[in-house]
């Protein structure tokens, strides 16, 4: 059996201990909470576990939009609503952030000219 073969056939399974149930709110101008809530098998809500937030909204750059996507550390939708502005802003802090230290890091790159093999048809006179 080759390795292709063995891929073909692994089914693909939902983990039912890990579902939620996902719904977007949004203001049509600003951006959109994705609230992600967790739940049984059954569909009942999963009490044990906390509710995920996650904000989205398009960057507007010299290139055009820019869409970025973050957490949101809340407890209800009312709190993602209230902590949108902050998280976005933190976000895009270390987005900034990361963009300078790979930019630095591609700065400080050495260059070494490569050498002509030692077993090259070149013949100087």
């Amino acid at each position: 059996m080759t390795a292709g073969e063995e891929t073909k056939r692994k089914k693909v399974r939902i983990n039912q201990r890990d579902l939620y149930r996902e719904e977007f709110f949004t203001d049509i101008q600003t951006g959109t909470i994705r609230q992600l809530t967790p739940v049984r098998a059954n569909g009942e809500i999963d009490k044990s576990r906390m509710m995920l937030f996650f904000g989205q909204t398009n960057l507007i750059t010299e290139h055009g939009p820019l869409p970025i996507q973050f957490r949101i550390e809340a407890k209800s939708l009312q709190q993602a609503i209230d902590k949108f502005p902050d998280a976005m802003e933190q976000h895009v802090e270390m987005m900034v952030e990361e963009a300078k230290k790979v930019q630095r890091e591609e700065q400080s790159r050495i260059l070494i000219p490569r050498a002509t093999p030692a077993d090259s048809n070149i013949i100087l006179k």
